[in-house]
């Protein structure tokens, strides 16, 4: 990782030719923001004194309490290769402060990076690999996203079949050029669905790479004219987009969650940390899963988790543990998708695993067998927690945890669960045109 200074930035910045540089942050849902300065404002930037109106932003302040200040993260410094134009653009990521020098308490980055000190103090760096999926369909003639397709491929077809092909070898070469380790990348299980899977590195740089890698989907997308989304279930009866975490824990360059001598090649440490992801899921889901859309894909026969169990044997658990052992010893939390916003995803998840450690909590037996295919006498008898089934179930089991409220702060979890239960009431107002085509000729 690039440990840069502010004369290194000032350097890069004449060097390359750079004539403007986003300041960018995350607003609480996940949403991608800057301020745009030239330059010549470059300085003042880089001494923390670009001031904006936090009144703006969703989940930030009220309009009594506005200013807010950008305290750029110097390491994150990176030119958009992508860009066609003949002016050079660069990024930096920010944190989010007070007027006074005091930390956002509703900067969802700033969240993370408490967790992560936690664990820090407890011996652990944190390191995640997200699998990031995503589609991509045509826009209509004014430039309009829709959900159509022409392709018919599937999973790890290539062209003529993969008509997005191009488009996610541009995606990929382009994130290269900013520093992005592409592990890989390949059409996905439906049509028009794609999936690039980065290297795995410490949370915080994760959750910034997420951030990128979803700006550059779409950027790279829009100039072969297509739409890129991340939406977790855009198409009925086909499988949704997920962005699976995989995660460790290491220690001085080992990684705690690998024994040769333990059962099945884990370690206690990451037994403990298993049960208490497995514990908070349902409590965690509103961050995880989002959207009302989010819930659509948490559908039995699509490849998702419904269940809370873990296995290593089979892809329709919570949580699997892939085969890799050793350095690659890991675990995949499968129910996640990218409309969650990766700052507050990974440090719940973070956060769940370490009480999971801290007291020493026990997964109970793993699962085998395809789980879909269980009836719910089987469910009860073997003691099976389910996901929650829509953001009603969501929202309450969010609305009833210290756990969610503690991690977040009483800032972000007010703000996050009055936003959502807005966001449900809207939506159980509509009629939507299921309704119409069920009931209308019928009543």
């Amino acid at each position: 990782m690039s440990h840069y200074t502010k004369q290194d930035i000032m350097r890069l910045v004449e060097e390359n030719d750079v004539e403007f540089i986003r300041l960018q942050f995350t607003d609480v849902f996940g949403t991608l923001k800057n301020v745009a300065i030239t330059a010549r404002q470059l300085e003042k930037a880089l001494d923390n004194k670009c001031m904006f109106d936090g009144s703006s932003v969703d989940g930030f302040v009220r309009i009594d309490e506005s200013d807010m200040y950008l305290y750029p993260d110097l390491d994150t410094f990176s030119i958009f290769s992508w860009r066609s134009s003949s002016v050079q653009v660069a990024r930096l990521i920010c944190d989010v402060y007070r007027p006074d020098g005091i930390p956002f308490e509703g900067d969802p980055r700033g969240v993370l990076k408490k967790v992560l000190r936690k664990a820090a103090k407890m011996g652990y760096n944190f390191c995640v690999g997200p699998e990031c999926e995503f589609f991509l369909f045509h826009t209509d003639e004014e430039g309009r996203p829709t959900t159509i397709t022409h392709e018919k491929a599937g999973y790890f077809d290539v062209a003529p079949l993969d008509l997005g092909e191009n488009a996610r070898r541009d995606i990929v070469l382009t994130l290269e050029e900013m520093g992005f380790e592409i592990e890989a990348s390949h059409h996905e299980v439906a049509p028009a669905q794609h999936e690039i899977d980065f290297k795995y590195t410490n949370a915080l740089k994760t959750a910034d790479n997420i951030m990128t890698f979803k700006l550059v989907v779409k950027s790279i997308a829009k100039r072969h004219g297509l739409y890129a989304s991340f939406m977790p279930k855009p198409i009925t009866e086909v499988d949704g987009s997920g962005m699976h975490i995989n995660m460790s824990l290491w220690n001085n360059g080992k990684n705690i969650f690998a024994d040769s001598k333990g059962k099945l090649g884990i370690s206690e440490v990451g037994y403990h940390f298993l049960a208490g992801v497995l514990k908070y899921a349902p409590e965690m889901a509103l961050i995880t899963n989002p959207l009302i859309n989010s819930y659509k894909r948490l559908v039995p026969g699509y490849e998702a988790p419904i269940d809370i169990t873990w296995s290593t044997s089979n892809r329709s658990p919570l949580v699997r543990i892939p085969a890799a052992r050793g350095v690659g010893t890991r675990l995949e939390f499968r129910s996640p998708d990218a409309a969650a916003n990766p700052y507050l995803t990974l440090a719940v998840c973070l956060a769940a695993g370490l009480a999971g450690v801290q007291e020493g909590m026990d997964p109970g037996p793993q699962m085998s067998g395809n789980q879909y295919e269980m009836s719910n006498e089987e469910r009860a008898a073997a003691e099976i927690r389910s996901l929650p089934r829509d953001m009603r179930e969501s929202i309450r089991a969010f609305r009833n945890s210290e756990f969610m409220k503690e991690i977040l702060g009483e800032h972000i979890f007010n703000m996050y669960l009055n936003a959502k239960t807005k966001e449900l009431q809207s939506y159980q107002s509509q009629v939507t045109d299921w309704e119409i085509n069920e009931y209308l000729y019928k009543i």
